[in-house]
């Protein structure tokens, strides 16, 4: 083999090459990494992830992009990886998940106050009943949801879970406030404003939940009303139409002693175990209220994965009494937290729900030890989103899941000291403290200015209607003071 002779200078050039190459990678790995984009930061404040090692980051930041958390960190650590386009401070405030609303009639906020102190069947009966008939119609219900959503936007709520008439309507202002719903169709056994018989409620139910499938903030689905008010046959084609389309059902449950003696006199079985007896709970549901299970409805409960939304201040308010939480929590069963209607509580704020669910437990209980801050908090979040099934997206702060998020003010005097942020949360915060409320990475609401409603027309529409609803119901209404 012949070999040839390097030319002059050949191998300083070569060395020279190679140390260039060794110092230009080392400069290379030296340099910071390119920022990632973020298209908003939430930096600066107290970060409760609710994730599952429920962690809470003080100082912490939350990075989204799009409508996707995509991480949670220090602020420092956050500033390092992600150039954001916005950036909100929240120093000296509480950055936490939404509150997930898992029980309410939101148009019914127009009713707010027009009949109170009664027991449930002579409000009912007597007041909404015949207040409904008279005045429910889309424009009824358009104006009083978005006055809701107005409401809920204000204190946090940034899921909302309903069950009303005209339903399309209430997508519609849920849409328009930019919140999430999930939206049943109520069907009932007797003519109300949107339908004259249960079958064309549920052909109403139907065009409802093919209109809005897919949608990315609204799931439409069907609500009977409850066993008492809804037929056996009935009953059944509601779960067929949400097994169907793959929500959750949404019904009332147990609310009244009333309906547990009238169930057991005309099928003798409670009202779970007469919804069990027709497979009723044979697809996901949500049952509302839950006040008089037995230990026996419990384990039904739990054996169809049947989640249970709790609302302790309408039941509080109407006496129909205290749910067994401790129990169900401790069956094993999903809890989460509703507000019911602003008729019957009368407010939408779920920081109140929160307070009051866990006082009234402690109380009921005789163990101050129930229904503690941490567990009530993951009522109002975690909980809501397991039962509606969304726990995959929805519920914690952590990479992956939707930027539905809040931002608590914790700067008052009646937050001072704070020790402990969850305690602060349940003991003393208000809606009112909510700064800023973010869903699907989009700003709802930024330092109390809501950016998706027009509040002076929300309120002004509301309060003319209210007129109308005074004209239509005085003779059945005790109070006659005039609507603000």
């Amino acid at each position: 083999m012949r070999v040839y002779p390097d030319p002059p200078g050949a191998a300083r050039r070569t060395t020279v090459l190679v140390l260039t190459l060794a110092l230009a990678v080392a400069a290379l790995g030296a340099a910071p990494p390119a920022k990632r984009r973020a298209t908003l930061v939430v930096t600066g404040g107290t970060v409760i992830t609710m994730d599952a090692a429920r962690r809470v980051i003080s100082p912490g930041a939350v990075a989204i992009n799009g409508t996707t958390i995509v991480a949670v960190d220090t602020p420092a650590a956050i500033a390092a990886r992600y150039a954001a386009a916005d950036v909100i401070r929240a120093d000296g405030a509480v950055v936490l998940p939404g509150l997930i609303n898992t029980h309410g009639h939101a148009a019914m906020v127009m009713y707010r106050g027009l009949a109170d102190d009664l027991a449930l069947k002579d409000w009912l009966q007597k007041y909404i009943f015949p207040a409904e008939a008279k005045t429910v119609s889309p424009e009824m219900v358009r104006v009083g949801t978005r006055l809701a959503a107005l409401e809920m936007l204000q204190s946090g709520t940034t899921l909302h879970t309903d069950m009303y008439y005209f339903e399309e309507e209430v997508a519609k202002a849920t849409k328009e406030a930019g919140m999430r719903g999930v939206l049943g169709q109520t069907i009932i056994g007797f003519p109300v404003a949107d339908a004259q018989t249960p079958a064309e409620g549920l052909a109403r139910a139907e065009r409802f939940m093919q209109a809005f499938k897919g949608d990315p903030l609204v799931v439409a689905t069907v609500a009977p009303h409850s066993m008492y008010t809804v037929d056996a046959a009935t009953l059944k084609a509601t779960r067929d139409l949400a097994r169907t389309y793959g929500v959750p059902l949404l019904t009332h449950l147990a609310e009244t002693r009333d309906e547990v003696a009238e169930s057991m006199a005309t099928h003798h079985l409670s009202p779970a175990a007469y919804f069990e007896s027709l497979g009723f709970w044979d697809t996901p549901a949500v049952a509302a209220h839950g006040v008089h299970l037995t230990g026996a409805d419990i384990a039904i409960l739990k054996k169809h994965g049947v989640a249970l939304s709790h609302n302790p201040e309408s039941n509080m308010k109407l006496a129909s009494g205290a749910a067994p939480v401790a129990a169900a929590l401790k069956a094993g069963l999903i809890v989460a937290l509703g507000t019911d209607g602003a008729a019957s509580n009368n407010d939408l704020d779920m920081f109140e729900a929160m307070r009051q669910a866990a006082f009234l437990h402690k109380l009921t209980e005789g163990d101050p030890t129930v229904a503690s801050a941490q567990a009530v908090l993951e009522m109002a979040t975690l909980g809501g989103a397991a039962a509606l099934g969304m726990a995959d997206r929805l519920g914690a702060l952590e990479p992956g899941k939707l930027a539905d998020l809040i931002v608590v003010s914790m700067r008052s005097a009646r937050q001072t000291p704070m020790y402990n942020a969850v305690s602060h949360l349940v003991y003393a915060t208000r809606g009112d403290d909510v700064r800023t409320t973010i869903v699907n990475g989009k700003i709802l609401m930024r330092e109390r200015r809501v950016l998706t409603l027009n509040q002076a027309a929300v309120l002004a529409d509301a309060r003319r209607l209210a007129a109308k609803v005074r004209a239509a119901v005085e003779p059945a209404a005790p109070q006659s003071s005039v609507a603000r």
